[in-house]
């Protein structure tokens, strides 16, 4: 294992988890987050058998090589060993390579909508378990995770007031929870930019100069150190890549990183 797994449940609470457990399920049942059905073994939600059917499970699509070393992006075909995609080849990125668990299609990009859109806060556990998956990756499979530290990319103020909640750090909390890998707020999104669909990429790393800084000090607020430490830039669609790199230059040129790996619930 490559990160040190959730903080161990205190004796006392152990002996009486499975009683409260058992009779939460008879209130709530836990139900299959596409299909509604009931899932037998969905207390507590800790993997996607608690979340998913079976059904469901098997229509899930996962990234899976061959894909970009860099950015993560899947191709069809045979190809063997490492590779950059030709969006890539000409690009100096200042993430050392990002890696995403699904495509952004059918019921994950649903859940995502839910989740971002529909205030379903609760969701935030599925998308968690879900990118749970990218910590397999060999390249991270090779690193002690408990020493890095999970960092959200942040929403603009006005953006976050208006949603409630930055699903970024909805996920990185929980994902916290379940590995043990610290999590922290460190990135502050001081401008506020246009749309980025429209845009090429040129205009979408235009767009965003200057857009992400180090979250400043205050007496009130405790900020992680970030100097010299290994990070995953956590989001929850990678499309472009624009934001995330200008998140990851920031992160490396004003706060010190020593490295930055971006993960994602799914790769657009």
């Amino acid at each position: 294992m490559s990160y040190p797994g959730p903080k161990p449940i205190p004796h006392m609470q152990q002996r009486f988890m499975p009683l409260w457990d058992a009779l939460i399920a008879v209130i709530f049942p836990p139900l299959c987050v596409v299909c509604k059905a009931v899932v037998p073994d969905g207390r507590p939600r800790h993997d996607l058998k608690a979340w998913f059917c079976e059904a469901c499970i098997s229509q899930l699509s996962f990234v899976e090589k061959p894909y970009c070393e860099r950015c993560g992006e899947m191709f069809d075909g045979a190809i063997s060993g490492e590779f950059r995609c030709y969006n890539c080849a000409d690009r100096k990125l200042s993430f050392d390579f990002a890696i995403a668990a699904c495509p952004a299609r059918d019921s994950v990009r649903d859940i995502i909508h839910s989740f971002k859109y529909g205030r379903r806060l609760h969701l935030r556990g599925v998308l968690a378990a879900l990118t749970l998956r990218v910590l397999e990756e060999a390249r991270l499979q090779e690193q002690d995770l408990g020493s890095w530290l999970l960092v959200p990319v942040p929403l603009h103020a006005e953006r976050e007031t208006d949603r409630e909640y930055n699903q970024s750090w909805e996920i990185c909390q929980r994902l916290s929870q379940m590995t043990g890998i610290p999590a922290a707020n460190v990135l502050q999104r001081q401008r506020a930019t246009s749309a980025q669909a429209k845009l090429n990429r040129a205009e979408r790393q235009q767009n965003l100069r200057g857009a992400f800084r180090m979250l400043p000090w205050r007496p009130w607020r405790r900020v992680a150190e970030v100097k010299d430490r290994r990070i995953l830039l956590l989001d929850d669609v990678f499309t472009t890549g624009a934001t995330t790199d200008e998140c990851a230059r920031v992160l490396r040129r004003e706060g010190g990183a020593e490295k930055v790996v971006v993960i994602t619930v799914a790769r657009g």
